[in-house]
């Protein structure tokens, strides 16, 4: 099978690739590189089934595909607040030169929604039913809106025009490749500890994640795609954690002894995120089998060998 993976050299698509390449698909990687890195998908580069196309999705481009695994956009607070227009056009033109594309190939096309479209939720644990509390107008609202109407446009397309679509709706996703200055929880702690400086912690660190590792996760998307279920559906771990347990289990992992850093609460982070998986666990027969513990040993190495560190031994 021939598959479009946009944003196929981040972090979640090269993951991806990684999977969909050992199954033996054709695979076509789009990705501009405003957050993806070429090492990720290095060692495919030159395989007889893999291409690699340099390309901005709010760009409109004609190719033949059999399905499309839609995952370009920055996730990272930091890189889509950094232009937040981008980030909307990328959600919203993007999306429809995909979903274009989709249609005129007639290839299934699945959308990484996020867990961002009930923004700061008043419903714990977040079934896919709730329809959020998101902030219009705030420094989020450029990823969170623009996810939202990202899946406004997947469903009009097919309900209009009858293209094959799934939608996930991604929970907070961790593991090797992380980028080290994406601002996301996991790496923040991660890198600081391993620069011996201390991890930062906003608010009193009550407020709560769920960390869903990586591989766990493409094995929800493959099966979201390769299913019959529309969506959308949750993928996540359903394992709370708050902020400050988080920070605890790195720095027994890299170093017991970093001090801690209480910064003010950003704008709009939400208090609570935990996904209800029912539907995953229904349709998809799937749910997260990493623990935390072993994600994070596996993510603090990858991180170890990207990054000069007082604190060298493996854990």
């Amino acid at each position: 099978m021939r598959i479009l993976v946009t944003g196929g050299a981040g972090f979640i698509g090269s993951h991806l690739i990684d999977r969909l390449m050992t199954d033996g698909h054709e695979v076509i990687c789009l990705d501009n590189f405003y957050t993806g890195h070429k090492r990720n998908i290095l060692k495919w580069m030159n395989h007889p089934y893999f291409e690699l196309i340099r390309h901005d999705i709010t760009e409109p481009i004609r190719l033949e595909c059999d399905r499309i695994y839609h995952l370009a956009c920055p996730a990272s607070p930091i890189h889509y607040q950094f232009n937040p227009v981008k980030t909307v056009k990328t959600n919203v033109v993007g999306t429809l030169n995909m979903l274009g594309l989709a249609k005129r190939v007639k290839a299934r096309f699945l959308l990484a929604s996020t867990s961002e479209v009930y923004g700061d939720p008043e419903v714990h644990p977040q079934v896919e039913e709730y329809r959020g509390n998101v902030n219009t107008i705030g420094i989020r609202s450029c990823y969170d809106e623009g996810k939202r109407i990202a899946e406004t446009i997947a469903f009009d397309y097919h309900r209009q025009n009858d293209v094959d679509i799934r939608v996930a709706r991604i929970f907070n996703t961790y593991g090797p490749r992380m980028l080290e200055n994406d601002g996301r929880v996991v790496s923040n702690l991660v890198v600081q500890a391993l620069k011996g400086i201390p991890l930062t912690v906003y608010g009193d660190g009550s407020q709560t994640r769920s960390f869903c590792y990586v591989s766990d996760l493409v094995e929800g998307l493959m099966r979201l795609m390769d299913g019959d279920y529309i969506g959308p559906v949750n993928l996540g771990n359903q394992d709370e954690y708050t902020i400050l347990e988080l920070a605890s289990a790195v720095q027994n992992l890299i170093d017991p002894q970093a001090k801690l850093k209480f910064e003010p609460l950003p704008q709009d982070d939400p208090r609570r995120r935990r996904p209800d998986i029912t539907r995953a666990k229904t349709f998809l027969n799937w749910e997260p089998k990493v623990p935390l513990s072993e994600g994070l040993k596996l993510t603090v190495n990858d991180f170890r060998a990207r990054i000069p560190s007082p604190l060298k031994a493996e854990v």
